[in-house]
């Protein structure tokens, strides 16, 4: 990187709350010290978005501030002064030490742990400007601990394995029974509102017992050798997008959201939310095609809500 962005500030000494929350924030945005008062960040528009507010409150306080545009000297090696591997060295050791208590006794409270490590590791990631083979040795730990302590809470979730996505024609799977696990959760829940809604929309669902006693004349979803299942890092909803040619950018972040819910990663914000009123929903509502009824309002409702915003943003 050629151009950099500086902030160069100057505030009264006897202005002690400004100056303490001026450096928190610089401390969470990532930006490196050049020297006292002088800031470095890389020249990207949200970086220039933290300087920026920053420098206007400097300067609302009855302090001095700059936002500069410059270029790296010869032999400066700005690039190092963004090396995160401190953080993702202590992360990684808390991730190791939580791997290590994995058992059935207390999965629950290490699942607990493991979300705390997950938003930590998408903090530092925020200010990883740069990528680093830390962060990607963090995120391997981080998923095989979330896998583990999946197949302790969830023995019955179908594992990944690795193959191609088919293109198919959703013509081809109307009119069709389709069977999943009973007492469905998002992935299964998200992919019969995705079957109903875009393939086929007079779909009926069996709710199975067990796997094994799966009708061979049934499309089976989101358990280990299902027709649909878990592919790479997709859950059973994103195989269907990419199958069906459905990857909008609305389903794409439905995708995101159930992706999560299901498997773990990186948290959207309607997450908390959205689990919280499935869960209500399933504690409460006994039939799996009543609760299949209610969830699918639920995801209606988030259909309307991404595809405004996507508009809104379209139109910007």
């Amino acid at each position: 990187m050629k151009y950099w962005l500086s902030l160069i500030i100057s505030l009264p000494t006897e202005n002690a709350n400004t100056r303490m929350r001026t450096w928190r924030v610089l401390k969470a945005s990532g930006a490196a010290v050049l020297r006292d008062g002088v800031y470095l960040m890389p020249e990207r528009d949200a970086c220039r978005s933290v300087f920026q507010s920053v420098a206007a409150e400097i300067s609302g306080s009855g302090g001095t501030s700059y936002v500069i545009r410059i270029e790296e000297p010869g032999g400066a090696d700005f690039k190092a002064m963004f090396d995160r591997r401190d953080e993702f060295s202590v992360l990684l050791e808390d991730i190791w030490a939580v791997t290590a208590e994995v058992n059935e006794e207390s999965a629950s409270e290490q699942a607990k742990k493991a979300r705390k490590l997950r938003k930590a590791f998408a903090g530092i990631v925020e200010i990883d400007f740069f990528g680093s083979e830390a962060q990607k040795q963090t995120e391997a730990a981080l998923q095989a601990l979330e896998l583990a302590l999946s197949r302790i809470l969830s023995p019955d979730e179908p594992h990944s394995v690795e193959a191609a996505i088919a293109q198919l024609d959703p013509k081809a799977f109307r009119g069709k029974t389709w069977a999943t696990r009973q007492r469905p959760w998002v992935d299964r829940l998200a992919s019969a509102w995705l079957i109903r809604t875009f393939i086929d929309v007079k779909a009926k669902f069996i709710w199975l017992e067990s796997p094994k006693k799966c009708p061979k004349d049934a499309i089976s979803f989101d358990f280990d050798g299902a027709t649909f299942s878990h592919i790479g890092a997709r859950v059973t909803f994103e195989v269907m997008l990419a199958s069906f040619n459905l990857e909008t950018p609305q389903l794409q972040r439905m995708g995101h959201l159930v992706h999560f819910l299901d498997v773990g990663g990186l948290q959207p914000p309607e997450a908390a939310g959205i689990e919280s009123v499935l869960a209500g929903m399933r504690e409460s509502i006994q039939s799996d095609d009543r609760l299949l009824q209610a969830a699918s309002a639920v995801f209606d409702g988030l259909l309307q809500t991404f595809s405004k915003e996507v508009i809104r943003h379209g139109n910007q």
